[in-house]
């Protein structure tokens, strides 16, 4: 599959935005599901860039940085998965398995530049003891400008080398390790969605968990519901987190005013 420079200039666009958008922007905008969609609309095959990005999207879903430890790139991976997929024509599972080192070389891109900017960090503090916010400010952009430039670089080079790489190994890989490769990206979703389980599951949360499952086998087993299915249960799910957005920010609220009326002591008393 060929690709021209405008494809190319798009990609490293895209590499900018989602690599800055990682720890600034939305911090939505570099998950798989949307760069998936996007790498396929430049592309011009969405509907297989989407189908990609959103299995890459269970694979990642439980992952998150904490500190200095940095899972594999969400970006990258994520990109790589929708050109490889839609270059060498695999099914998603396949494509999956054969972006994991891709992302593991954005793992350890990540990792140095954070080493890089640790000095800067000495002149981001001389800054806030002397009140320096614009100071603060230039570091901060000039870091994310940074950032944005080595993933949309990597992302170009990658694209470009991936998608002769595709083109030369989509002949030469046997059926059985294909096979293999399909079989390990389907089972990524299974563990990245037990990750995830097991980092948000709390006593508290096991009523919801249980309640959507409850949900999901309900709407689906109705063949009126069956079609509109993610879209119910999309905003079942919003309902109850605004529901509880409103609680919890009614307790915030009325926090201060019993604790300065001295709202531990009974009425009486």
């Amino acid at each position: 599959m060929e690709f021209n420079a405008i494809q190319v200039l798009l990609v490293f666009i895209v590499g900018f935005i989602c690599g800055i958008d990682q720890f600034s922007f939305l911090e939505s905008l570099y998950q798989p599901i949307v760069t998936g969609a996007v790498i396929g609309l430049i592309l011009g095959d969405v509907q297989t860039g989407l189908i990609i990005g959103g299995t890459y999207q269970l694979m990642t879903i439980g992952n998150m940085p904490v500190g200095g430890a940095q899972p594999p790139n969400a970006v990258i991976g994520g990109i790589m998965a929708a050109v490889l997929g839609i270059s060498m024509k695999v099914d998603a599972n396949t494509a999956v398995g054969l972006a994991i080192p891709f992302s593991l070389l954005g793992q350890y891109g990540v990792t140095l530049i954070f080493t890089i900017m640790s000095p800067v960090m000495t002149k981001a503090d001389a800054c806030a003891h002397n009140a320096d916010t614009k100071g603060i400010e230039r570091i901060n952009t000039l870091a994310m400008i940074a950032l944005g430039l080595v993933f949309g670089i990597i992302c170009a080079l990658f694209f470009i080398g991936g998608a002769t790489f595709g083109t030369v190994i989509s002949a030469a890989i046997p059926a059985w390790l294909m096979t293999g490769l399909s079989a390990a990206g389907g089972m990524m979703r299974f563990v990245g969605f037990a990750i995830l389980l097991k980092v948000m599951i709390s006593g508290e949360l096991w009523g919801f968990y249980f309640m959507g499952f409850a949900a999901a086998n309900i709407v689906v087993a109705n063949s009126t519901l069956s079609n509109p299915a993610l879209i119910i249960l999309a905003l079942i799910g919003f309902g109850i987190a605004f529901w509880d957005y409103q609680i919890q920010t009614k307790f915030k609220t009325a926090a201060p005013a019993l604790a300065a009326n001295g709202g531990d002591e009974e009425d009486g008393i």
